[in-house]
């Protein structure tokens, strides 16, 4: 019973965590200027790098597979958003300006 339960759970997990990568790969594609894409691309890649590797984690069982695993996520925790705000910051100083929201209320 554990294990029908633990493989649901962790297949809940998976999917979930690459709808949630597809969703941030969509909104690279679609959104408008360079923020909102860095945005996208770093919420939606990291939740679903959690949700991925934790499914993975249920499915390794306790031992070394889930210690490394819990090492890529603190490290994929620390890298992306420094990554990404390193990204953004260069992008702002070299004078990429967001893009300006249209008003129409007119």
């Amino acid at each position: 019973m554990w294990t029908l339960s633990a493989d649901i759970a962790s297949w809940v997990l998976l999917v979930a965590g690459a709808i949630a990568c597809m969703i941030s790969g969509f909104g690279v594609l679609r959104l408008p200027d360079l923020y909102t894409r860095i945005h996208a691309a770093s919420v939606a890649d990291t939740g679903g790098m959690l949700l991925i590797l934790t499914g993975l984690m249920i499915q390794a069982g306790l031992g070394l597979t889930t210690a490394k695993l819990v090492l890529i996520v603190i490290f994929l925790l620390l890298t992306s958003p420094t990554a990404t705000h390193a990204l953004a910051r260069a992008a702002r100083q070299d004078g990429v300006k967001p893009q300006e929201e249209k008003d129409d209320s007119a």
